[in-house]
């Protein structure tokens, strides 16, 4: 994966927002289409192996939604990598749901956090619960379902969470712990519902 200089992507951010539209997505895109994919590769490794969508398909997939934005406000680098974390999360979900739709619950998908599996015979839509549950974290403390987003569906390191989210490492690790504990909790509940 090859980095660029942040200033370079924040600048054509700027012309986005300044209302160079396309033109300036056709610019972006070859500079953010490696770390896109890096994202997008390091996500679908938690997905089943059968999945259906590549990399290149969620990349493609998340920057034409993220081109279709009435208002792309993003401020800079980090900020428009958070949205393309977010992008691809809605897409594997909605893919999630259209797979259950078709299959009506057909087997269990392995879903772990870390070293922290969450599976226990959860059907198809671990994907879905898993998404619920991060949006109820995410009303009881928003940075950390960020670090949550970050980690498990961007796939960033811990020091690229810290870098994203302008933190300390040690605060990425605390809320990383916390957080999987959280979620496995969440989880845990709704299966004995």
């Amino acid at each position: 994966m090859t980095t660029r200089p942040p200033g370079e992507v924040t600048r054509i951010l700027d012309d986005l927002r300044g209302g160079e539209g396309r033109e300036a997505f056709d610019r972006l895109l070859p500079l953010v289409y490696d770390e896109l994919r890096f994202l997008a590769s390091a996500r679908l490794r938690h997905e089943r192996s059968d999945h259906s969508l590549a990399p290149t398909a969620l990349v493609h997939e998340a920057y034409m939604r993220m081109l279709a934005a009435e208002d792309p406000s993003w401020n800079d680098r980090r900020h428009f990598f958070r949205a393309a974390a977010r992008a691809m999360r809605r897409i594997l979900i909605e893919h999630a749901r259209k797979r259950r739709r078709i299959k009506r619950g057909g087997g269990s998908i392995r879903v772990t956090l870390g070293d922290v599996e969450l599976t226990a015979g959860v059907p198809l839509e671990d994907l879905m619960a898993l998404d619920e549950a991060i949006r109820r974290l995410e009303e009881q403390d928003a940075r950390m379902a960020e670090v949550v987003q970050l980690r498990f569906f961007a796939g960033l390191s811990v020091e690229e969470t810290a870098q994203a989210l302008a933190v300390s490492e040690r605060t990425v690790k605390r809320e990383w712990a916390v957080a999987r504990a959280w979620l496995y909790e969440a989880l845990g509940d709704r299966e004995t519902e």
